[in-house]
């Protein structure tokens, strides 16, 4: 991805000393033509094309941020109530991830979404141990992991 990202950068800027015109117009355009001519011969690169690959970490940060959004309303509908009605506990959390960079990048989306927190990671780095603040159901909690940051993880990642 890099890569490719770096070639597209090197093309628009030799388009803009081809046609003699150093503004970012000329920039943006050598930019796109770039891309479409990486697009044409992405079957040469040993990596998929570099713009599927910024979608899918797109597509990640927007789902942490409606992440973010509601574990935020969740916090504050709790903080909100007169009684207190929590049920706190920790579980088991088994990835499917392989990677250490992975695993970190993983953890630290669980811990920067209020309401959980990473606790300890195994020594083979398989589990997770999840502290949650108000957890009915462990399964479900785990599900919604797995099916929203571990889900989009792979997609960035393989």
């Amino acid at each position: 991805m890099a890569f490719q990202l770096l070639l597209n950068v090197l093309l628009a800027f030799c388009w803009m000393l081809l046609s003699n015109d150093a503004s970012a117009v000329s920039f943006v355009t050598g930019f796109v033509l770039g891309m479409v001519s990486l697009f044409f011969f992405r079957r040469f690169f040993a990596h998929p094309f570099y713009l599927w690959k910024l979608w899918a970490v797109i597509k990640l940060v927007l789902i942490f941020i409606k992440e973010l959004y509601l574990a935020n309303v969740s916090v504050l509908k709790t903080i909100i109530k007169p009684k207190l009605n929590i049920r706190p506990g920790i579980f088991a959390f088994k990835t499917e991830l392989t990677e250490d960079w992975e695993i970190t990048l993983l953890s630290l989306l669980i811990t920067l979404t209020p309401g959980t927190l990473v606790m300890d990671i195994s020594d083979d780095g398989d589990i997770l141990y999840i502290h949650a603040m108000d957890i009915e159901d462990a399964e479900k909690a785990i599900h919604d992991i797995r099916v929203s940051f571990e889900k989009a993880i792979q997609e960035v990642s393989r």
